[in-house]
């Protein structure tokens, strides 16, 4: 089958790979639709952490946001996979560890990631092998491109409700790119008042073609009174320490962004002002939520994908090239089956 490979630093390809064939407690999906974000751009350049700490090292095959539908079941699995749509758990643990046995999967030590860590192969391919107990079916109401965006709704899911929102509060979302802007749709989805931080006019601009009217920049933020709720969905080293400064005594700090370097937030800040903090790795615990979500019509974040290129695209894609005729939206498709 074809797959896409990075082979070093600036430097994938398609290349042909072995077709994979399901194994005791796990099926082989063919590949719909993945989505191209932020982690899969850093193994492109170099930077994921992953690679230094020797979890990860190259060729890497990465791709971890993806539906499709179930081909082939291995020993032990439910015959009634065969033939379903479904999206799945990037986070795979041992399931032997206490904290797996406690569903807390994600955090285990040995974890395998797919399209991440430990060589787990990506979903940048014609077909993929997962475990079924990392499995989320998908109804007929979820098409292909909301699929792609369960992995990355349900890190957003989490995040809102880490912010423990209720019907008006104010909430400040740091960071309008894709995450950001999930966080922002699901929470508007619960009736609070959500107020975004853009880095851009560009970006500040979707999000309100989005419907969002609380957009601005830094400058501004001294007109604005604190709010309930703040998520750090940027990757900016320096915005912990303003999401601390903007938060009310007693309200919520939600950190799911991550940055290329260390952050420096100053404790006191939370200490004095009875502040919680709620870091959210991953998005399991989210995934069907989520999917919930979209199938309802409560959140529809399909404008967020501004394109669907073939799998012969992605490089340019990770170099940072817009594909000819792009949206507006911070988010680039793959369909693996497209030649």
């Amino acid at each position: 089958m074809r797959a896409f490979v990075i082979t070093a630093p600036g430097r994938g390809e398609v290349q042909e790979v072995a077709t994979p064939v399901a194994e005791p407690g796990t099926v082989v999906v063919r590949v719909a639709r993945v989505g191209v974000c932020g982690t899969d751009s850093e193994f492109f350049s170099g930077h994921m952490a992953y690679l230094d700490s020797g979890h990860a090292r190259y060729p890497i095959r990465i791709g971890h946001e993806w539906c499709g539908e179930v081909t082939q079941i291995g020993a032990g699995v439910e015959e009634t996979w065969l033939g379903r749509r479904v999206t799945g758990d990037t986070m795979l643990g041992c399931r032997e560890c206490a904290r797996c046995r406690s569903g807390r999967q994600h955090l285990c030590e040995r974890r395998s990631e797919i399209g991440i860590r430990n060589g787990w192969p990506g979903a940048l391919a014609e077909y993929l092998m997962v475990p079924e107990t990392s499995l989320v079916p998908l109804s007929d109401a979820v098409d292909d491109t909301l699929g792609a965006l369960v992995e990355p709704g349900g890190n957003a899911l989490r995040s809102v409700r880490g912010a423990n929102l209720s019907p008006g509060s104010r909430l400040l979302v740091i960071g309008a790119g894709a995450i950001g802007l999930l966080v922002g749709q699901m929470a508007r989805a619960e009736l609070a008042e959500v107020h975004f931080l853009a880095r851009s006019e560009r970006s500040a601009a979707f999000a309100r073609s989005l419907g969002f009217a609380h957009v601005f920049h830094a400058d501004a933020l001294a007109e604005q009174p604190l709010f309930d709720a703040v998520v750090d969905a940027s990757n900016d080293a320096g915005a912990p320490a303003l999401a601390a400064s903007l938060v009310e005594p007693g309200g919520r700090l939600v950190f799911v962004g991550l940055a290329g370097t260390p952050s420096v937030l100053d404790t006191r800040t939370i200490a004095l002002n009875d502040v919680t903090a709620v870091g959210v790795l991953s998005a399991s615990g989210g995934l069907e939520g989520t999917a919930d979500l979209y199938a309802s019509g409560a959140v529809d974040p399909r404008p967020l994908v501004a394109a669907t290129v073939g799998l012969d695209d992605v490089a340019a894609v990770l170099h940072g090239e817009r594909p000819d005729g792009a949206g507006a939206g911070p988010k680039i498709h793959v369909d693996p089956q497209r030649l």
